[in-house]
This record gives C-alpha cells, structure tokens and sequence, in this order.
C-alpha cells in the first residue's frame, strides 16, 4: 500500500501483511529499544511536517525574538505565539492562514525564540506589529535549482524547521514535557489516497500516472543494510 499525498507530492508506504500486529500499548519511554522508537517518532514528525508545508507552498520562513524581557517559559511561548497567528491573520483581512511553527532555546538554555513558515508574502511592518514583543525576521526562500518553485521552496523550509523537530527528540532537554514540539495551523493538513499493488513498482506507476511524471527521488528499504521492519517506499514528484 502507498499513501499518497497529491498536494504535497509524495507518497510512502510498506508491505502490508495479513497478520494482525500487537498494538499493546507500551508507556513512552519503555519500549524494548527507546533510542529507536526516538528515531521513528522524529521521522514521522518530520514527514507530518514536510507534507504540510508542501502542500500549502508555506516557501517564507521566520524567526520571532524576544526583546526584554525575554521569555523563559514554554507555555506562555506558545499562548503568545497562537496570539501572534491570530493578530496577523486579522490584519491580513481574516481569512483563514495556514502556518506551520518551533520553539528553539537560545543557547543559553533558558530563553525562546521562534522559527515559523507561511506562504503568502506579509508586510514586516505588519508581522513586528502582530508580534510587539521584540524583533522580527521573515524571508522568501530561494537559491533553489530553477524550476524548483514555490513547491521546492517550501521543502526547503520544511527541512529548516525539522532540524528544531529533530532536536527536540535527540535532546530531551529541549521540550518542555505535555507540549507538543511543534504546531500547525488546523485545517490544511493534506489528505491521503490509499494506493494498492503486488510490488512497489506498481503502486509507483500508479502514482506517477497521477502526476503525469516519474518520481524525481526514489527511496527503497532494500537499498539499507540491516533494515528493520516490513519492507518499505517513499517517492517524491516535482510535479
């Protein structure tokens, strides 16, 4: 089975075998192999983020500072950031705004800052006044192949905001505990088409026939040594 996501233009997907798994509930933490269950969690966060970004082209990426005082606390972070989102898209005339964002520590270890992505061009003057806590970064992101488009761009700032992700999950530290280590605008997520077939090649070819193109990267598990887990595919069109 591929799960495919047209908008984001990729799709992944594994053996799918007729034996009904052990879904026993195992508390975080306790797994027979913690570090590993760490990995899978910061990949599937990382493809959650990616496909979101690329499906709604969020190509402009952020940074939030805070002047003084600065802030030290992850839950007023985040109920100052959702207030940001809010005052924002109220100057941009309402409609709805899709966006994806992270907390980072500074490197002091105490303090936050804030990375986000949004794909529509807004004045600074107007993200400084929906912000008013401190200084304001935002940039279109390019120096991308040509024909890279708005889709590439957005890829690319889904990679930025993952590395945030990834560190959240390789420092522990790093996460406030009950918090989630990223948000994302409700709403716009991309929806999934199931495609089934007898070998990868089929569900591919199915795939591409969608996008009317071959999958510009390819990934298969045969090509990992010592891979663990049902066999697996991931593939990604430009289209």
């Amino acid at each position: 089975m591929l799960s495919l996501y047209p908008q984001a233009g990729e799709g992944g997907g594994c053996f799918v075998s007729s034996k009904e798994p052990d879904r026993s509930y195992v508390a975080p933490g306790q797994g027979l192999d913690p570090e590993r269950a760490a990995e899978e969690a910061a990949r599937r966060a990382r493809a959650k983020l990616r496909r979101y970004c690329a499906a709604n082209r969020l190509n402009r990426l952020g940074t939030l500072t805070y002047g003084h005082p600065r802030c030290s606390d992850p839950g007023l972070v985040r109920a100052h950031v959702g207030l940001f989102f809010r005052q924002m898209r109220d100057k941009l005339g309402g409609d709805p705004l899709p966006y994806a964002w992270v907390p980072e520590l500074h490197k002091d270890g105490v303090h936050f800052h804030v990375h986000f992505a949004v794909g529509r061009y807004v004045p600074r003057r107007l993200i400084e006044s929906a912000w008013g806590r401190g200084h304001v970064h935002i940039k279109l992101l390019g120096d991308l192949p040509v024909g890279s488009g708005t889709l590439g761009e957005a890829r690319l700032a889904a990679r930025y905001l993952s590395k945030y992700v990834t560190k959240s999950f390789t420092d522990p530290a790093t996460r406030a505990a009950g918090m989630h280590r990223y948000d994302l605008a409700q709403g716009f997520q991309p929806e999934a088409t199931r495609l089934y077939g007898r070998s990868p090649g089929e569900v591919i070819e199915q795939a591409s026939a969608m996008f009317g193109a071959q999958p510009a990267v390819r990934w298969n598990s045969d090509e990992v040594d010592l891979w663990i887990g049902p066999p697996a595919i991931w593939a990604q069109w430009d289209a």
